[in-house]
């Protein structure tokens, strides 16, 4: 009997020691690539670790290589994972990872107020927070009355091309603005907004900070931009007002660029990148991120009061990213 009490005991201590254990083995640690600027993803990063006790090993990008070096990393990485979160500063590289079978569906209880084409319809990935595409008007050289309220406005003829600015739409913003304007109108309509762009002999310029610096100095009465950049003048104090084009009732809205996080598919430490993703799409970290500057916008606002965003879906905006390339190369490089 007591052989047998002796037997019984160690079994319990065994499995007690095995539970324990178990307990020890579970990682306490996620990898995380991310584009997002460091000044602004640290901060959010720290709260993480606080809260849950889960320690972040955090890698960035390069300013040379940006968020295309990040993914050509994971890629490489595919068949052997390290990262378990991609934490990215805008969508389309993105969805090139969904594409190459790089990532894998988490669909987080944080995103359920987050409108549906701002999300992979497979659950890949997730948008949230934004820059905003605006109209930068010089206060000086336009009345309020002659201000445009839509991007129609902008090639309909009121105002001369040496009045107006725009960055080359082969590159970032303005690039995914035409594959937006494609998927929205159809790709006739599309190229022809652009067409009008050089037909009326636009001010054509290397990138959205030129065009914000050309209408705050005066050079142009209307600068297309985006939102940090016009927002970057009115704090410098420019004479200037940054128009949210296509607000109206049955108006199409602006386009948003948003930021994303997936989880890559294999992700070594998959139950700790889901409360990653879960506490990075939160919306009180959404709107912290807007109050630090690193969002314009909140993509939860859509619709709901605040700046009303293009309802085309992302994975729509991307199918037409490479023939509203090609046709911008054609329109653009002929002219300039």
């Amino acid at each position: 009997m007591q052989k047998r009490s002796t037997i019984l005991l160690g079994l319990i201590i065994t499995g007690i020691l095995a539970i324990a254990g178990c307990g020890k083995g579970k990682s306490q640690e996620v990898v995380v690539y991310t584009a997002v600027d460091e000044v602004f993803s640290e901060k959010i990063i720290n709260e993480f670790e606080e809260e849950t006790g889960i320690k972040v090993n955090v890698v960035y990008d390069t300013e040379a290589n940006k968020t295309t070096g990040l993914v050509n990393r994971i890629i490489a990485e595919k068949d052997n994972p390290v990262c378990d979160v991609f934490w990215n500063n805008e969508f389309i590289q993105t969805i090139k990872l969904e594409e190459e079978g790089a990532l894998q569906p988490y669909k987080s209880p944080s995103a359920e107020d987050i409108p549906d084409y701002y999300k992979a319809s497979d659950n890949c990935w997730t948008a949230f927070g934004g820059r905003a595409r605006v109209l930068l008007v010089n206060n000086d050289l336009l009345a309020k009355e002659n201000f445009p309220t839509s991007v129609s406005d902008f090639v309909s003829g009121k105002y001369t091309g040496d009045q107006l600015a725009i960055a080359y739409p082969m590159f970032g913003t303005t690039k995914t603005m035409a594959a937006a304007f494609y998927a929205q109108w159809g790709p006739e309509k599309g190229k022809e907004y652009f067409q009008t762009v050089v037909d009326l002999g636009v001010n054509v310029v290397d990138g959205n900070s030129v065009t914000k610096d050309m209408a705050a100095s005066g050079q142009v009465a209307i600068g297309f931009t985006d939102s940090d950049d016009a927002r970057e003048a009115i704090e410098d104090g420019a004479n200037v007002t940054m128009v949210y084009p296509d607000q109206g009732e049955d108006q199409m809205g602006t386009l948003l660029t948003p930021s994303t996080v997936a989880m890559i598919k294999g992700a070594p430490n998959e139950d700790n990148a889901k409360l990653f993703i879960d506490f990075v799409l939160r919306e009180s970290t959404e709107r912290e991120l807007v109050a630090d500057g690193f969002f314009d916008v909140s993509i939860r606002d859509a619709g709901k009061g605040g700046i009303k965003g293009m309802t085309i879906s992302l994975e729509k905006i991307y199918e037409f990213m490479d023939e509203s390339a090609k046709d911008m190369e054609e329109l653009f490089s002929v002219a300039h």
